[in-house]
């Protein structure tokens, strides 16, 4: 069976915000597989705020994305050929295979190493996009973020920056799981709401509208742990003044930053 691939490639690097035309949309026709090779039908991508990062040039935490090459993303799909015999048909996997419809694996699929190690996923447990999300990379920064960095005990009070995101948010659910008071810190009142009444937060502070140390000692008057999710951040670094006597730690980054030039 051949297969056609529309692929989302970088076209240029952008300056500020990127427009339209910094992107690429080509077609082109799956290749047969090598031995060694899987091909992956992409069904979910995650679109992230560090991929506006990896649209710049220069050293950062990963290289970045490369004019012409496919936009890379997470994502979660399903094997529909194989000649692996580490993966058969119909199997569920993630992997960092970007922004197209089917990706050809080589023989790095079962190497940890490798960018295009792929890891395979149990959708009875849960839904296949929960990989990206809870059971992917933010949910993981979450989980060994606050329990590891932050070591919360039962009655602290934990402070979330970035409350609503895919990170905070996950922060948020499972510090009350751990028996802690959890503050939002927020941009929106949509944003405190949804924390508030859908999360579960104890009390929220929207930093566009509040003062953010006079609402952080109003929402934590026995306040002892301080978690950030964006450690970079004004309100974060109230939060560390605030705790500064007890314990505060963080983990990570900034993106409110990531459109605006280098000087």
């Amino acid at each position: 069976m051949t297969y056609t691939n529309k692929r989302v490639k970088l076209a240029s690097r952008p300056v500020g915000l990127p427009q339209p035309a910094n992107l690429e949309l080509d077609e082109v026709e799956v290749p047969a597989l090598a031995d060694g090779q899987v091909l992956v039908k992409i069904d979910f991508i995650s679109l992230d705020p560090a991929m506006r990062g990896w649209m710049n040039a220069g050293r950062s935490y990963i290289r970045p994305i490369e004019v012409g090459d496919v936009f890379r993303a997470g994502t979660a799909g399903q094997v529909v050929e194989s000649k692996n015999p580490a993966f058969a048909v119909g199997d569920y996997v993630t992997g960092n295979l970007g922004v197209q419809q089917y990706a050809v694996v080589g023989t790095g699929a079962t190497d940890p190493g490798s960018p295009e190690y792929l890891v395979k996923v149990d959708t009875s447990l849960a839904p296949l996009e929960a990989y990206l999300a809870t059971l992917g990379m933010p949910g993981l920064t979450a989980y060994f973020g606050l329990l590891d960095t932050g070591q919360p005990q039962p009655g602290d009070t934990v402070v979330v920056s970035g409350a609503a995101g895919a990170v905070g948010s996950v922060v948020g659910q499972i510090a009350k799981l751990k028996g802690c008071r959890v503050v939002g810190i927020v941009g929106d009142q949509a944003k405190a709401d949804y924390c508030l009444n859908v999360l579960g937060f104890d009390a929220c502070v929207n930093y566009k509208t509040e003062n953010v140390r006079s609402g952080l000692r109003a929402a934590c008057p026995r306040a002892s742990t301080c978690i950030s999710t964006t450690w970079a951040a004004k309100s974060s670094i109230l939060c560390w003044s605030k705790f500064a006597s007890r314990r505060a730690s963080s983990f990570a980054g900034p993106f409110r930053s990531t459109t605006t030039p280098r000087p």
